[in-house]
Formats: structure tokens, sequence, C-alpha cells
């Protein structure tokens, strides 16, 4: 830990700093995806799934609110990092120094799992959804006229989530670490979270059993690998506690006067 403890004030000041970095690299970033928010919607209108979809604007503004929205799903993207940096640098003093290493090593892993859960919604679920609604309608006998904005807004719904579902073996790691959650309670209520992900599965799509099965199974084994992963961080806190008990037994036993 820090060797004396920050004032309130200092707290404030500290929170600040962190935050004006954050906004600084944010409007970088927003300027960034000004630049490149143009050819990312043109990639995704003659994608597989949007080609034989004639995407229409409803209103003057919908191609507006169309950059504006690509370019800050962009820049926060690409602001990730440097807020998850800037949150562990706010609370780094209140860890010891393996933690402070170790929950800096988690950043990267973040950054990727999101990416990686985005990527498996739009290549694997999202083609799905949109089959299975296409489907629907001709089934139905409907016309479907989609607008340009809904396409997008039902496209960043179905996949910003998973980015944020696919941190499930970070978020467990950094629980297991801090020795807030262990394994054999992750393995003795693994029925319950079993059935929380049935549900967050059938939140995420359609009422199709094929995507349902999709979304269910590899959510189920990022659970099982986040189980592998908790109970090597566990080891790691058991560990570090033990040396941090001998640690404080020694501090205790030089202060002591001599005999």
């Amino acid at each position: 830990m820090e060797e004396r403890d920050m004032t309130t004030v200092e707290h404030i000041i500290e929170l600040r700093k962190r935050l004006m970095i954050i906004v600084v690299f944010f409007v970088i970033a927003v300027i960034i995806s000004f630049f490149m928010a143009g050819p990312l919607i043109q990639f995704l209108q003659v994608s597989e799934e949007a080609r034989d979809i004639s995407l229409n604007a409803f209103k003057i503004t919908d191609p507006f609110k169309i950059l504006i929205s690509v370019m800050m799903v962009l820049a926060i993207v690409m602001t990730s990092p440097i807020i998850l940096y800037q949150v562990w640098a706010f609370i780094s003093p209140g860890l010891y120094q393996k933690e402070r290493t170790a929950t800096l090593s988690y950043i990267p892993f973040i950054f990727l799992l999101f990416i990686a859960g985005v990527s498996f919604s739009y290549y694997v679920v999202f083609p799905f959804v949109i089959h299975f609604m296409a489907d629907l309608a001709t089934d139905l006998n409907i016309v479907q006229t989609i607008g340009i904005n809904e396409y997008f807004e039902f496209l960043f719904q179905l996949t910003i989530p998973f980015g944020f579902v696919f941190q499930m073996p970070v978020v467990l790691l950094f629980l297991t670490r801090l020795g807030i959650l262990t394994p054999m309670m992750l393995t003795k209520y693994r029925k319950y979270i079993y059935l929380v992900l049935v549900v967050v599965a059938d939140i995420l799509t359609p009422p199709d059993i094929m995507s349902h099965v999709l979304v269910t199974l590899p959510l189920l084994l990022l659970f099982e690998f986040s189980i592998v992963i908790a109970k090597i961080g566990y080891r790691k806190y058991i560990k570090a506690e033990a040396l941090q008990q001998i640690e404080e037994a020694k501090r205790q036993n030089e202060s002591l006067p001599p005999q």
C-alpha cells in the first residue's frame, strides 16, 4: 500500500486529472473516427447480411445520426484501453504491489475479449438473426422496408452487449484474485449460473432455437473456461496472502525491542 493515505482533496484532484486525460484522448479518438466512420458505414452496407436489404433514410437527418453513432462507437472502443488504464491508475494506490501488477495485466485482455465478443456476434449471431427475420417476413407475406437508422441501431444493440458478456473470464479472475469469489463457490452455484446464462442468451437472440443454442453453448463454454482461469487466480491469491503474512510477521519481529 501507499505509505500515507490520500486526503479527500487529493483524491478529487487525482480523479480530475484522470478524467481530463480521458477527455483529451476521447476528443482525439472522435477526430480519428470522423475519417474512419464513412468507410466503415459503406463496408457494413455492402456486407453479406446487408447486401440484399434496401436501407432507406426516412428522415433527412438519418445519415447524420448514423455518422455520429458510428463515430461515437469507434471513439469509445479506441479510448477504452486509456479509460481502463486511468481507472487502474486511480485505484492502484490502494492495492498491494503484486495486485497492481496483476490487475494492470488485465487491460489488454479486456480489450481483446471485447473485440472477440463483438466479432462473434457480428459474424455468427447477427447473420442468423437477419436471415431469421427475413424468412419470418416471407412466411407472413410481409414486405420489409428497413430504415438505415433502425438497421444500425439493431446492429449495435445486438453486437455491443456481447463485448461485455465476453468479459466474464477477466471479471471472475479479478474477483478471485481479490478473494471475493472462489472457484469452489463458482462450482457450487454452477447450475444457477447456467440458468442465468441461458436467460441472457434468450434475451440477446430471437425466438429461434438454432440461434439460441448458437449463443448459449459459447456462453457455457466461456463460463467453464472462466472457472479454470479462476482456479489459477485463486492459487495466486492464496500464495500472495501467505507471503503477505510472512512479510508482516517479519516486520513485527524487526520492530520488537531486542531482548
